[in-house]
């Protein structure tokens, strides 16, 4: 079963937060100011946050320019994840990840599930690795990203987690830009 091991050490990682809506100000945006205060509570370090509006280049540019930042382990990103015209924050992750991480959108819904019953098959959460960093894709209400945070991240972001977590395969997500592309 998973548990927090205290012997080992804590390491804060660096997290930069994405709002994707065309209306929400940082005074509106409780889904971002949730996750914000989660990510700081934990022990991390709010890299960066900012508010982009539901348009693929626009969250795109502001992906690769995280990814590309060696100050930024990981990006995640509230709303956009449903399935309206205006929803295309899974196609700008498309446009980026190298990696996807299968398990998180189906972690996520499982959980959602619980709660929301079958309207969370309309949330199309995600996940991924580009250029070493880490991204999620969780939609916009404040109760998604807290079931996201608090049931996933949490856990998957803190370096005592065990059996395993994401933290400690941070240093060989990029094996494959310095040793050439190898597929395995």
């Amino acid at each position: 079963m998973s548990k927090i091991d205290t012997t080992r050490p804590f390491l804060p990682v660096r997290i930069a937060v994405m709002t994707v809506s065309d209306s929400r100000t940082l005074e509106t945006d409780t889904s971002g100011q949730a996750l914000v205060s989660r990510i700081e509570g934990a022990g991390h370090v709010l890299a960066d946050r900012t508010i982009v509006r539901d348009d693929v280049q626009q969250i795109t540019e502001q992906l690769r320019k995280w990814i590309n930042d060696p100050l930024v382990d990981v990006v995640i990103t509230n709303g956009g994840t449903g399935v309206t015209g205006r929803d295309v924050t899974p196609e700008a992750f498309e446009d980026v990840l190298e990696k996807r991480i299968e398990g998180f959108g189906e972690l996520f819904r499982m959980l959602s599930y619980r709660k929301i019953g079958t309207s969370t098959i309309q949330s199309r959460a995600l996940a991924g690795v580009a250029n070493g960093t880490y991204l999620f894709a969780l939609p916009g209400s404040t109760g998604a990203v807290k079931d996201g945070w608090d049931d996933i991240l949490v856990f998957q972001l803190d370096s005592r987690h065990r059996p395993c977590n994401f933290v400690e395969l941070m240093p060989r997500l990029r094996e494959h830009l310095s040793e050439g592309d190898h597929h395995g």
